[in-house]
Protein backbone atom coordinates (compact mmCIF):
# COMPACT_ATOMS: atom_id res chain seq x y z
CA UNK A 1 0.00 0.00 0.00
CA UNK A 2 2.81 2.25 0.38
CA UNK A 3 6.21 3.38 -1.24
CA UNK A 4 7.71 6.33 0.46
CA UNK A 5 10.32 9.03 -0.55
CA UNK A 6 11.88 11.22 2.43
CA UNK A 7 9.54 13.30 1.39
CA UNK A 8 6.76 11.45 0.63
CA UNK A 9 3.36 10.92 1.51
CA UNK A 10 2.56 10.81 5.41
CA UNK A 11 1.12 7.18 5.76
CA UNK A 12 0.21 7.25 9.27
CA UNK A 13 -1.48 10.71 8.54
CA UNK A 14 -3.72 9.10 5.54
CA UNK A 15 -4.26 5.60 7.42
CA UNK A 16 -5.74 7.71 10.25
CA UNK A 17 -7.72 9.95 8.17
CA UNK A 18 -9.43 6.46 6.65
CA UNK A 19 -9.87 4.79 9.94
CA UNK A 20 -13.02 3.75 11.29
CA UNK A 21 -14.69 3.55 7.82
CA UNK A 22 -17.81 2.89 7.15
CA UNK A 23 -19.00 5.89 9.64
CA UNK A 24 -21.96 8.12 9.67
CA UNK A 25 -20.12 10.40 7.48
CA UNK A 26 -18.77 7.85 4.58
CA UNK A 27 -19.23 4.50 3.65
CA UNK A 28 -15.69 3.55 1.92
CA UNK A 29 -13.05 5.86 0.26
CA UNK A 30 -10.31 5.60 -2.54
CA UNK A 31 -7.32 7.12 -2.19
CA UNK A 32 -4.36 7.99 -4.37
CA UNK A 33 -1.20 10.33 -3.84
CA UNK A 34 1.71 10.58 -6.04
CA UNK A 35 4.77 12.70 -6.88
CA UNK A 36 7.57 12.28 -4.96
CA UNK A 37 6.61 9.05 -2.74
CA UNK A 38 3.15 7.29 -3.76
CA UNK A 39 0.36 6.10 -1.34
CA UNK A 40 -2.63 3.91 -2.00
CA UNK A 41 -5.58 3.26 -0.06
CA UNK A 42 -9.17 1.62 0.68
CA UNK A 43 -11.33 1.69 3.23
CA UNK A 44 -15.17 0.74 4.13
CA UNK A 45 -17.55 -1.61 2.12
CA UNK A 46 -18.72 -1.57 -1.20
CA UNK A 47 -22.22 -1.65 0.10
CA UNK A 48 -24.14 -1.62 3.66
CA UNK A 49 -26.42 -4.77 3.23
CA UNK A 50 -23.41 -7.21 2.45
CA UNK A 51 -20.56 -5.31 4.13
CA UNK A 52 -17.68 -6.86 1.43
CA UNK A 53 -14.81 -4.49 1.45
CA UNK A 54 -13.97 -1.62 -0.81
CA UNK A 55 -13.08 -2.14 -4.17
CA UNK A 56 -9.65 -0.72 -5.15
CA UNK A 57 -11.07 -0.31 -8.97
CA UNK A 58 -14.66 0.70 -8.21
CA UNK A 59 -16.44 3.54 -10.69
CA UNK A 60 -18.14 6.57 -8.87
CA UNK A 61 -19.72 9.42 -10.30
CA UNK A 62 -17.07 12.56 -10.11
CA UNK A 63 -19.04 15.10 -10.32
CA UNK A 64 -17.89 18.20 -11.53
CA UNK A 65 -14.25 16.73 -12.70
CA UNK A 66 -16.24 16.55 -15.43
CA UNK A 67 -15.53 20.56 -15.70
CA UNK A 68 -11.66 19.61 -16.19
CA UNK A 69 -12.23 17.10 -19.57
CA UNK A 70 -15.02 20.22 -21.08
CA UNK A 71 -12.63 22.70 -20.31
CA UNK A 72 -9.88 20.79 -22.24
CA UNK A 73 -12.21 19.94 -25.37
CA UNK A 74 -13.05 23.51 -25.47
CA UNK A 75 -9.37 24.42 -25.36
CA UNK A 76 -8.15 22.18 -27.69
CA UNK A 77 -10.40 23.17 -30.42
CA UNK A 78 -9.10 26.63 -29.67
CA UNK A 79 -5.81 25.62 -30.15
CA UNK A 80 -6.88 24.34 -33.69
CA UNK A 81 -7.95 27.73 -34.37
CA UNK A 82 -12.29 26.00 -34.15
CA UNK A 83 -13.15 28.74 -31.24
CA UNK A 84 -12.26 31.91 -30.52
CA UNK A 85 -12.16 31.96 -26.89
CA UNK A 86 -12.93 35.81 -27.12
CA UNK A 87 -15.85 34.89 -29.65
CA UNK A 88 -19.19 35.54 -27.97
CA UNK A 89 -22.38 32.90 -27.20
CA UNK A 90 -24.63 34.68 -29.48
CA UNK A 91 -21.76 34.07 -32.41
CA UNK A 92 -21.49 30.68 -31.99
CA UNK A 93 -25.29 29.79 -31.10
CA UNK A 94 -27.54 32.22 -32.02
CA UNK A 95 -30.84 32.46 -30.77
CA UNK A 96 -29.87 30.68 -27.22
CA UNK A 97 -29.88 33.68 -25.42
CA UNK A 98 -32.18 36.85 -25.10
CA UNK A 99 -31.94 40.10 -25.96
CA UNK A 100 -31.65 40.69 -22.47
CA UNK A 101 -28.15 39.60 -22.11
CA UNK A 102 -25.16 41.40 -23.56
CA UNK A 103 -22.36 39.55 -24.93
CA UNK A 104 -20.82 36.65 -23.54
CA UNK A 105 -17.64 35.50 -24.22
CA UNK A 106 -16.08 31.60 -24.56
CA UNK A 107 -14.10 32.62 -21.83
CA UNK A 108 -16.43 33.88 -19.62
CA UNK A 109 -18.47 30.10 -19.80
CA UNK A 110 -14.82 28.67 -18.47
CA UNK A 111 -14.39 31.00 -15.85
CA UNK A 112 -17.33 30.94 -14.19
CA UNK A 113 -17.83 34.73 -14.94
CA UNK A 114 -20.48 34.46 -17.56
CA UNK A 115 -23.46 36.25 -15.85
CA UNK A 116 -25.71 33.31 -16.47
CA UNK A 117 -28.19 32.27 -13.98
CA UNK A 118 -28.47 28.91 -12.45
CA UNK A 119 -30.56 26.26 -15.29
CA UNK A 120 -33.24 24.01 -14.15
CA UNK A 121 -31.87 20.73 -12.52
CA UNK A 122 -33.74 17.54 -10.73
CA UNK A 123 -33.01 18.67 -7.47
CA UNK A 124 -29.57 19.99 -5.15
CA UNK A 125 -26.71 18.08 -4.97
CA UNK A 126 -27.69 17.62 -1.10
CA UNK A 127 -30.04 14.35 -2.41
CA UNK A 128 -33.47 16.09 -2.26
CA UNK A 129 -34.13 15.32 -5.67
CA UNK A 130 -34.21 11.73 -4.57
CA UNK A 131 -38.06 11.33 -5.81
CA UNK A 132 -37.17 12.40 -9.27
CA UNK A 133 -33.70 10.77 -9.67
CA UNK A 134 -35.69 8.76 -13.03
CA UNK A 135 -36.70 11.73 -14.46
CA UNK A 136 -34.70 12.96 -17.56
CA UNK A 137 -33.54 17.20 -18.40
CA UNK A 138 -32.12 17.41 -21.60
CA UNK A 139 -29.19 20.83 -21.89
CA UNK A 140 -31.81 22.71 -23.94
CA UNK A 141 -34.18 22.64 -21.32
CA UNK A 142 -31.80 23.43 -18.74
CA UNK A 143 -30.44 26.60 -20.33
CA UNK A 144 -33.65 27.62 -21.32
CA UNK A 145 -34.34 27.92 -17.80
CA UNK A 146 -31.57 29.95 -16.99
CA UNK A 147 -32.49 32.79 -20.15
CA UNK A 148 -35.60 32.80 -18.75
CA UNK A 149 -34.67 34.27 -15.53
CA UNK A 150 -32.48 36.53 -17.69
CA UNK A 151 -29.04 37.21 -16.16
CA UNK A 152 -27.87 38.43 -12.98
CA UNK A 153 -28.86 42.27 -12.29
CA UNK A 154 -27.13 44.29 -9.26
CA UNK A 155 -24.07 46.80 -8.85
CA UNK A 156 -21.12 45.27 -10.53
CA UNK A 157 -23.06 42.79 -12.45
CA UNK A 158 -22.16 41.49 -15.91
CA UNK A 159 -19.87 39.15 -17.94
CA UNK A 160 -16.17 39.07 -16.72
CA UNK A 161 -17.31 41.31 -13.60
CA UNK A 162 -18.51 39.07 -10.97
CA UNK A 163 -16.99 34.79 -10.38
CA UNK A 164 -19.75 32.58 -9.61
CA UNK A 165 -19.64 29.17 -9.82
CA UNK A 166 -21.76 27.15 -11.31
CA UNK A 167 -23.04 24.12 -13.88
CA UNK A 168 -24.44 26.35 -16.28
CA UNK A 169 -21.60 27.89 -17.87
CA UNK A 170 -20.76 24.23 -19.04
CA UNK A 171 -23.80 23.17 -20.31
CA UNK A 172 -23.50 25.64 -22.48
CA UNK A 173 -19.81 24.86 -23.36
CA UNK A 174 -21.58 20.83 -24.14
CA UNK A 175 -23.77 22.83 -26.76
CA UNK A 176 -20.66 24.60 -27.85
CA UNK A 177 -18.51 21.60 -28.80
CA UNK A 178 -21.52 19.89 -30.23
CA UNK A 179 -22.64 22.78 -32.63
CA UNK A 180 -18.10 23.51 -33.58
CA UNK A 181 -17.67 19.75 -33.79
CA UNK A 182 -20.97 18.51 -35.50
CA UNK A 183 -20.42 15.67 -32.99
CA UNK A 184 -21.65 14.23 -29.77
CA UNK A 185 -20.32 16.26 -26.65
CA UNK A 186 -19.47 12.51 -25.26
CA UNK A 187 -17.53 11.05 -28.36
CA UNK A 188 -15.47 14.28 -28.48
CA UNK A 189 -14.75 14.52 -24.61
CA UNK A 190 -13.25 10.88 -25.42
CA UNK A 191 -11.45 11.16 -28.71
CA UNK A 192 -9.69 14.26 -27.64
CA UNK A 193 -9.40 12.94 -23.89
CA UNK A 194 -10.18 9.58 -21.97
CA UNK A 195 -8.66 7.90 -24.88
CA UNK A 196 -5.55 9.43 -25.62
CA UNK A 197 -4.93 9.92 -21.64
CA UNK A 198 -5.78 6.12 -21.36
CA UNK A 199 -8.64 6.50 -19.17
CA UNK A 200 -10.68 2.95 -20.47
CA UNK A 201 -12.31 2.86 -17.49
CA UNK A 202 -13.75 6.34 -17.58
CA UNK A 203 -17.08 6.93 -19.59
CA UNK A 204 -20.47 9.17 -19.77
CA UNK A 205 -23.98 7.62 -18.96
CA UNK A 206 -25.41 7.45 -22.31
CA UNK A 207 -28.41 10.05 -21.83
CA UNK A 208 -30.44 9.27 -18.97
CA UNK A 209 -29.02 5.84 -17.83
CA UNK A 210 -28.86 5.73 -14.18
CA UNK A 211 -26.68 2.71 -13.24
CA UNK A 212 -23.38 2.89 -12.76
CA UNK A 213 -21.91 0.06 -15.00
CA UNK A 214 -18.56 -2.38 -13.69
CA UNK A 215 -16.90 -2.69 -10.53
CA UNK A 216 -18.80 0.03 -8.21
CA UNK A 217 -19.69 0.95 -4.52
CA UNK A 218 -23.05 1.97 -3.42
CA UNK A 219 -23.69 5.22 -2.91
CA UNK A 220 -25.74 6.65 0.10
CA UNK A 221 -27.52 9.80 0.71
CA UNK A 222 -28.68 11.06 4.28
CA UNK A 223 -31.84 13.24 3.69
CA UNK A 224 -33.47 15.92 5.56
CA UNK A 225 -35.80 13.91 7.53
CA UNK A 226 -33.48 11.09 8.45
CA UNK A 227 -33.75 8.76 6.03
CA UNK A 228 -30.34 7.01 4.59
CA UNK A 229 -31.34 6.06 1.16
CA UNK A 230 -29.51 4.36 -1.80
CA UNK A 231 -28.68 6.94 -4.19
CA UNK A 232 -26.58 5.05 -6.78
CA UNK A 233 -29.10 4.91 -9.47
CA UNK A 234 -29.78 8.42 -10.13
CA UNK A 235 -30.51 10.28 -13.56
CA UNK A 236 -27.95 13.43 -14.19
CA UNK A 237 -28.52 14.36 -17.44
CA UNK A 238 -29.03 17.77 -15.48
CA UNK A 239 -25.29 17.73 -14.96
CA UNK A 240 -24.18 16.54 -18.22
CA UNK A 241 -21.00 18.53 -19.55
CA UNK A 242 -21.22 19.96 -16.26
CA UNK A 243 -20.78 16.65 -14.11
CA UNK A 244 -22.13 13.56 -15.43
CA UNK A 245 -18.52 11.61 -15.82
CA UNK A 246 -18.24 8.11 -14.16
CA UNK A 247 -14.64 7.18 -13.53
CA UNK A 248 -11.76 5.93 -11.16
CA UNK A 249 -9.39 7.13 -9.33
CA UNK A 250 -6.40 5.55 -11.57
CA UNK A 251 -7.92 7.22 -14.58
CA UNK A 252 -8.63 10.43 -12.94
CA UNK A 253 -5.01 10.17 -11.78
CA UNK A 254 -4.10 10.18 -15.35
CA UNK A 255 -6.14 12.42 -16.66
CA UNK A 256 -4.35 14.77 -13.68
CA UNK A 257 -0.64 14.04 -15.23
CA UNK A 258 -1.44 14.41 -18.52
CA UNK A 259 -2.99 17.71 -18.68
CA UNK A 260 -0.44 19.45 -16.14
CA UNK A 261 2.47 18.12 -18.34
CA UNK A 262 0.34 19.51 -21.09
CA UNK A 263 -0.18 16.53 -23.42
CA UNK A 264 -4.17 17.46 -23.52
CA UNK A 265 -3.91 20.95 -23.56
CA UNK A 266 -0.91 23.17 -25.11
CA UNK A 267 1.55 24.32 -22.84
CA UNK A 268 1.13 28.44 -23.57
CA UNK A 269 -2.78 27.81 -23.52
CA UNK A 270 -3.01 25.77 -20.71
CA UNK A 271 -1.03 28.59 -18.66
CA UNK A 272 -2.71 31.25 -19.81
CA UNK A 273 -6.25 29.65 -19.41
CA UNK A 274 -6.30 26.80 -17.13
CA UNK A 275 -3.16 28.27 -14.79
CA UNK A 276 -4.29 31.93 -14.68
CA UNK A 277 -6.89 33.13 -12.68
CA UNK A 278 -9.38 36.12 -13.93
CA UNK A 279 -8.56 39.26 -12.82
CA UNK A 280 -11.61 39.48 -10.83
CA UNK A 281 -12.00 40.36 -7.21
CA UNK A 282 -11.81 37.12 -5.23
CA UNK A 283 -11.40 34.59 -8.05
CA UNK A 284 -10.40 31.34 -7.34
CA UNK A 285 -11.43 29.48 -10.60
CA UNK A 286 -9.65 29.69 -13.80
CA UNK A 287 -10.80 27.82 -17.13
CA UNK A 288 -11.77 24.09 -14.64
CA UNK A 289 -9.83 24.20 -12.19
CA UNK A 290 -9.46 25.77 -8.58
CA UNK A 291 -6.90 27.41 -7.08
CA UNK A 292 -6.24 26.76 -3.26
CA UNK A 293 -3.14 28.73 -1.47
CA UNK A 294 -1.38 26.44 1.46
CA UNK A 295 -1.07 27.64 5.01
CA UNK A 296 2.70 28.93 4.64
CA UNK A 297 1.50 31.42 2.21
CA UNK A 298 3.63 29.65 -0.68
CA UNK A 299 2.12 26.24 -1.66
CA UNK A 300 0.15 26.53 -4.84
CA UNK A 301 -2.32 23.82 -5.16
CA UNK A 302 -4.73 23.35 -8.38
CA UNK A 303 -7.35 20.99 -8.29
CA UNK A 304 -11.41 20.32 -8.66
CA UNK A 305 -13.96 18.57 -6.46
CA UNK A 306 -17.31 16.93 -7.62
CA UNK A 307 -20.03 15.80 -5.52
CA UNK A 308 -23.00 14.16 -6.74
CA UNK A 309 -25.67 11.99 -4.08
CA UNK A 310 -23.87 9.40 -2.48
CA UNK A 311 -20.16 10.43 -4.40
CA UNK A 312 -17.80 13.28 -3.68
CA UNK A 313 -14.42 13.09 -5.59
CA UNK A 314 -11.41 15.20 -6.42
CA UNK A 315 -8.28 15.94 -7.90
CA UNK A 316 -5.53 18.16 -7.04
CA UNK A 317 -1.62 18.55 -7.39
CA UNK A 318 0.86 21.20 -7.21
CA UNK A 319 2.28 22.82 -10.65
CA UNK A 320 5.08 20.86 -10.97
CA UNK A 321 3.46 17.39 -9.96
CA UNK A 322 5.64 16.88 -6.63
CA UNK A 323 2.46 15.74 -5.04
CA UNK A 324 -0.67 14.71 -6.44
CA UNK A 325 -3.82 13.71 -4.57
CA UNK A 326 -7.59 11.67 -5.89
CA UNK A 327 -9.78 10.47 -4.10
CA UNK A 328 -13.48 9.10 -4.28
CA UNK A 329 -15.40 9.57 -0.67
CA UNK A 330 -18.71 7.82 -0.16
CA UNK A 331 -20.12 10.75 1.60
CA UNK A 332 -23.44 10.04 2.94
CA UNK A 333 -24.07 14.24 2.76
CA UNK A 334 -23.11 14.81 -0.67
CA UNK A 335 -23.96 18.89 -0.18
CA UNK A 336 -20.87 19.25 1.40
CA UNK A 337 -18.48 18.35 -1.42
CA UNK A 338 -15.42 18.79 1.85
CA UNK A 339 -17.22 16.33 4.38
CA UNK A 340 -14.86 14.90 7.39
CA UNK A 341 -13.59 12.20 5.81
CA UNK A 342 -12.59 14.49 2.49
CA UNK A 343 -11.21 17.16 4.65
CA UNK A 344 -8.92 14.58 6.44
CA UNK A 345 -7.47 13.05 3.88
CA UNK A 346 -6.71 16.24 2.22
CA UNK A 347 -5.19 17.41 5.45
CA UNK A 348 -2.83 14.63 5.28
CA UNK A 349 -1.82 15.76 1.88
CA UNK A 350 -1.74 19.36 1.64
CA UNK A 351 -1.01 22.12 4.15
CA UNK A 352 -4.26 23.77 3.21
CA UNK A 353 -6.66 25.64 5.43
CA UNK A 354 -9.50 23.53 5.51
CA UNK A 355 -12.48 23.20 7.83
CA UNK A 356 -11.59 20.78 10.50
Amino acid sequence: MVGRAADGPDAVALEKALRGLPDRDATAALVRVGGHGTWRGKAGVRDLVSGRGALTDARFRAGSTTKVVTSAVVLQLAAEGRIDLDGTVQEYLPGLLSDAFGPITVRHLLTFTSGLQPGADLGPTDGEGYERRFETLTPEAVVAASVAKGPYRGPGEGPGKKQRYGNIGYTVLGMLIEKVTGDSYEHQAAVRVLRPTGMWHTSFPGGPDPRLHGPHHRGYQLLRDGRLVDATEWNVSDRWAAGDMISTTADLERLLHALFRGRIVPQPLLDREMFTLPRIEGATYSAGLQRFIGEDGKTVVWGKSGARPGYATAIAATRNLSRTLVYSVNATEAHGELNPVSVRIIRAVFPLELPR
